[in-house]
């Protein structure tokens, strides 16, 4: 008995440092493995978060193109012809204000519910105005007086455009973003 005693004595002298060394050295690895991945799962956030800041500014400037391109200062020139009646000018005035809308409508998934309500409010105050301002001249009359009214309009406007409004909310919240990061 004493003989089996020693024996199992001399074998756990063996086997509880080695049990002891296993098991811490499986602590470690495994502390190890899961720092490795908490460092691999962070260096594919912080990518995912470049790529998703740099869609983010490209759809600000997008809708800073739209906003600018649906300015009369920019649409009319682009579009008047001096054979157009005011009724045509006022049609296709409207018709590429709507074209570029939805050119843009993707850009929505990426930027603010402020600022895409305000380019939505924005489109739909300049489509407004156009057929205001061509609902007080003939439908015939050349698309020179359109496009004299509406460049006088803008110029003599005592508030500020609702375009210059929309930049001003686009720049303010772009500057937020590069300052603090993405929302």
């Amino acid at each position: 008995m004493e003989n089996v005693a020693g024996t199992i004595l001399e074998v756990l002298k063996y086997t509880i440092p080695a049990v002891v060394v296993l098991i811490s050295s499986h602590l470690i690895v495994k502390r190890f493995l899961i720092a490795q991945n908490q460092r691999k799962q962070l260096a594919l956030f912080q990518d995912a978060q470049d790529v998703t800041l740099r869609l983010r500014l490209q759809a600000y400037e997008r809708l800073v193109l739209f906003i600018e391109r649906i300015t009369p200062r920019q649409l009319i020139p682009r579009i008047y012809d001096s054979a157009m009646t005011v009724q045509e000018l006022q049609y296709a005035m409207t018709v590429s204000i709507r074209a570029e809308y939805e050119h843009n409508l993707s850009q929505q998934i990426y930027v603010s519910k402020n600022v895409w309500e305000t380019v939505k409010n924005v489109k739909e105050q300049e489509i407004n105005m156009i057929n205001q301002i061509g609902k007080t001249l003939n439908p015939e009359a050349p698309a020179r007086e359109l496009h004299a009214l509406i460049l006088n309009f803008t110029t003599k406007a005592d508030d500020e455009l609702p375009t210059d409004v929309a930049l001003h909310i686009i720049n303010e919240e772009v500057r937020t973003i590069l300052s603090y990061g993405a929302m």
